[in-house]
């Protein structure tokens, strides 16, 4: 059974990396006595070793070791072994190329399938949905295909931005981008607003925290989904 927590962000303003999660993060990997850190996305360019490190220092809080997926000289066997895999945030393009050209896109998707506890925030949870094609990230690079691991049916926008009535600035909103993404691609968004998380078990999937998410369907007017609601309901 599917066992992912899929969050906006990793930090929320004013608080530390990851504590926001902490009591669900107690639950969801109490089984795990360690569990496999995928660092390609590398925010703000660090290399692999720092955000490692940085990862590390907040799980020995659980008594819980981490391992870089980069330090294996057999990573697909790394996955396949995992007691439980973190995927951090940072730019989707590089995360997505990197697992596609080490062939590792696949064989994370079917230990996540068969229950492998899964967290993932921001770039980590836009490759949760059937394509990586509604990240807020620049493209630095250009990845084999799009595509990802489709172990939930809609996209996510994490982060997700309200528009700003009050604001001059004459860009594109967020709604205004998903708009655009509907036009030609079918699959629903869901809008992932900061301190918000997807609870996924099995194909039952409920949304947490304190914020409703927003939610964009083809052809259709976006509704306001409150927290605490089964998503598979309204997609």
């Amino acid at each position: 059974m599917k066992n992912l927590l899929i969050a906006s962000t990793s930090t929320v303003h004013g608080g530390n990396y990851l504590a926001y999660l902490l009591p669900e993060l107690q639950l969801h990997f109490a089984q795990s006595k360690s569990i496999l850190f995928v660092p390609y996305a590398r925010p703000g360019g660090i290399s692999h070793e720092e955000y490692t490190l940085k990862v590390k220092s907040f799980f020995a809080l659980l008594n819980i070791e981490v391992n870089g997926l980069h330090e294996f000289s057999n990573p697909t066997q790394a996955i396949e072994k995992a007691e439980g895999i973190f995927t951090g945030g940072g730019n989707t393009f590089l995360l997505v190329t990197q697992l596609h050209q080490n062939n590792q896109m696949q064989i994370l998707k079917k230990v996540i399938e068969s229950g492998t506890p899964y967290l993932g925030t921001s770039a980590g949870s836009n490759i949760c949905g059937p394509t990586m094609q509604t990240t807020n990230d620049m493209p630095i690079i250009y990845p084999p295909s799009f595509e990802t691991l489709g172990v939930i049916p809609f996209n996510l926008n994490p982060h997700y931005l309200d528009t700003d009535l009050q604001s001059k600035h004459m860009g594109e909103t967020r709604e205004t981008r998903i708009k655009e993404f509907h036009q030609f691609n079918a699959q629903p968004v869901i809008g992932l607003r900061e301190g918000s998380w997807l609870d996924v078990k099995g194909e039952q999937i409920t949304l947490k925290g304190e914020l409703s998410a927003r939610l964009f369907r083809q052809n259709q007017e976006a509704i306001e989904v409150e927290s605490g609601n089964k998503m598979e309901k309204f997609v």
